[in-house]
């Protein structure tokens, strides 16, 4: 038998997807994986393909889905749902740019108030801070969370 086909451990499935043993555990509870029959008086074994499924759940974190939607994603992942898992991919893309478009206004709000701090000379105030206790109204609507 092949190492790549050995059945692992939970330790060594953690060890190899570089991940703790409580997060596979946890995934298992939230049903992203199988957690395989233990037979009487011995321990589980995981087969690989329960680590191509935590790198498939590593990945898709990486790329901003939740378990949630992991988890439909893992529904649709027979290849014959191309259409539905684009529409995630689609959904996710939007959230995504949104995102970026709301860290770039935090950054231009940022950026404008430590440049007010580094112009700022002979006051005891600070522009950063009392902006912080003024709230958002300084700036435009659109730059507003």
């Amino acid at each position: 038998m092949s190492k790549k086909n050995r059945p692992m451990t939970i330790g060594a499935l953690a060890k190899a997807a570089n991940i703790g043993v409580e997060t596979i555990r946890y995934y298992q509870r939230r049903g992203l994986v199988t957690e395989p029959e233990k037979p009487f008086g011995s321990i589980r074994h995981y087969e690989e393909q329960a680590l191509e499924r935590l790198h498939f759940i590593r990945t898709a974190k990486w790329l901003g889905f939740s378990l949630d939607e992991i988890g439909g994603l893992l529904i649709l992942q027979d290849g014959t749902h191309c259409d539905e898992a684009r529409t995630l991919g689609e959904q996710k893309l939007t959230s995504v740019r949104q995102k970026i478009l709301s860290l770039q206004r935090i950054e231009r709000a940022l950026d404008e108030l430590v440049h007010e701090c580094r112009v700022q000379q002979g006051s005891v105030y600070c522009p950063l801070i009392t902006s912080l206790h003024d709230g958002l109204e300084k700036f435009s609507p659109e730059e507003r969370p």
